[in-house]
């Protein structure tokens, strides 16, 4: 696991729980972890912090464990949605011309960059 993703999970976990008005101890007391683990996940030095782990520390700071799992690339890129589905699940109080822009924008973003975007076809993200 390199020290970029490790970082960028520590400061993921330190930004939120200082916002949260959380101690490092009282994380880790709410988690159910040590609070050497807080302190080690936050300073980037926990190599392999466990999914138990990280699933309960998000819980407690009411975020997204899949953020957590993201950063550290613990997601197949097949795994993850395509825009379009993504968007609509997660920004769906959003009316519908503003997703519309949002996608259209997106389009063009990795037209520009050549990127080939493999998402489902129209439709099938539908529920």
């Amino acid at each position: 696991m390199g020290i970029e993703a490790l970082q960028q999970l520590a400061e993921i976990i330190k930004e939120t729980r200082t916002s949260r008005g959380l101690s490092a101890s009282a994380l880790a007391r709410r988690a159910g972890v040590q609070t050497s683990t807080i302190t080690r996940l936050e300073a980037a030095q926990f190599q392999h912090p466990s999914p138990e782990t990280l699933v309960s520390v998000a819980r407690t700071l009411e975020i997204s464990a899949s953020d957590l799992f993201a950063c550290l690339n613990w997601m197949p890129k097949e795994q993850l949605p395509s825009f379009t589905p993504y968007l609509r699940a997660k920004y769906g109080a959003l009316p519908t011309q503003v997703q519309e822009k949002l996608e259209n924008h997106f389009t063009k973003v990795v037209r520009r960059y050549g990127y080939e975007c493999n998402g489902p076809e129209p439709g099938q993200d539908e529920f």
